[in-house]
């Protein structure tokens, strides 16, 4: 999809469409705390290291527009973004449909994390940024630093003995890992929510992944065995400016779909600048090339001993269904589960209607579970 973007890129130096920008989303050009401030809501950015050294960016909207009592002792729930992406995610729609302000205005205290690698974790307390050593993870060390290090730090900000979990994509992964094999980090959560589970990836069609197992040895060379499809200024340029204009608004569409499943009713066509310009946001090849492996982690979640509800869709190319049915059936405590069977990969944070579908439910579960 790259090499697409590259062509349109030249056809503007050419000027073939030269001053045929169309209506640009201010978002489209915001790091994540412009975007909070931009639609009125407290904007909070802590800088966290893990214990093998990693600084990760963390988010937070400690209240609401319209619950506004900054002195006032609010639940946490925490946001974990998923693959090649970042804490953007959950504030890249409007308020009423963004997952951040939404819990936010229902009077939550909203934290999200940001995993080592992406446009927002690039820094470490020791190693460059542009050696191997820096890019020598994948989502085992996610796991095993990255998640204990944020929320034990919000747990500290804030007081909190337990927080909720909400996760996406490798977002739930990581949790999985974690909540399964480090006690202390399990029992700060009171309800594990997963948007489109991943844990096993033997049943995926994305073509991202199968990508990553085909050509490994290629991206390996080609990206010096460092990162893989960070966030920069070009690809910020395109998506900003090109995914605006209405005559490439398709090309950005179908780029979404190929990778994540198709759902064309359900995606705001005019915010594509703004999930384009934040995606992706990067990650390690050692991580892509992990995820390409088929076989399930080296973890048992048997054990796992934290209440947990999952949503996931039959068009999710990622998170296939007949991996979900497997990872469900080995939950040991599983209170919910919902399948969508329109709903694609992205739909669980972009999708027109995920606040009925989704959103709204989790926020009863909360409640139910005070």
């Amino acid at each position: 999809m790259w090499c697409l973007f590259l062509v349109i890129y030249f056809f503007l130096i050419l000027g073939n469409i030269h001053g045929a920008f169309g209506h640009q989303n201010p978002e489209a050009n915001m790091n994540i705390s412009q975007i909070i401030s931009y639609w009125g809501y407290p904007d909070e950015e802590y800088n966290i290291v893990t214990e093998d050294g990693y600084i990760l960016c963390l988010y937070r909207i400690p209240y609401g527009k319209t619950n506004n009592n900054n002195s006032a002792r609010r639940l946490v729930v925490y946001l974990q973004h998923g693959l090649l992406s970042s804490a953007s995610n959950w504030v890249s729609n409007l308020p009423n449909n963004s997952l951040g302000f939404i819990l936010a205005d229902a009077g939550y205290d909203v934290w999200m994390g940001n995993s080592r690698g992406n446009t927002w974790s690039r820094k470490h307390m020791y190693l460059q940024t542009d050696s191997q050593e820096f890019w020598a993870f994948s989502f085992d060390e996610m796991a095993k630093y990255d998640l204990p290090a944020s929320i034990d730090f919000i747990v500290k900000r804030t007081g909190q003995e337990e927080i909720f979990y909400i996760g996406h994509s490798q977002g739930t992964t990581i949790a999985f890992i974690a909540f399964s094999t480090i006690p202390k980090i399990a029992k700060r959560i009171k309800v594990f929510f997963a948007l489109a589970p991943v844990f096993s990836v033997a049943h995926t069609k994305s073509p991202l992944i199968k990508m990553a197992y085909t050509l490994k040895s290629i991206i390996k060379a080609f990206s010096g065995n460092k990162d893989f499809l960070p966030k920069t200024s070009f690809n910020n340029f395109i998506g900003s400016n090109f995914c605006s204009l209405h005559s490439f608004d398709q090309i950005c569409l179908r780029t979404l779909f190929m990778m994540f499943g198709y759902d064309p009713e359900n995606l705001n066509m005019s915010r594509l600048d703004v999930y384009f310009s934040h995606n992706p946001s990067g990650t390690s090849v050692q991580n892509m090339v992990h995820w390409s492996q088929t076989t399930s982690p080296s973890y048992s979640i048997a054990g796992m001993n934290v209440p947990t509800a999952t949503w996931n869709g039959e068009r999710d190319l990622l998170a296939d269904p007949e991996d979900v049915k497997i990872l469900q059936s080995q939950i040991t405590k599983l209170i919910y589960q919902k399948t969508i069977s329109y709903y694609n990969h992205i739909d669980f944070l972009f999708g027109l209607d995920v606040y009925y579908q989704v959103y709204r439910e989790i926020i009863d579960i909360i409640q139910d579970n005070l």
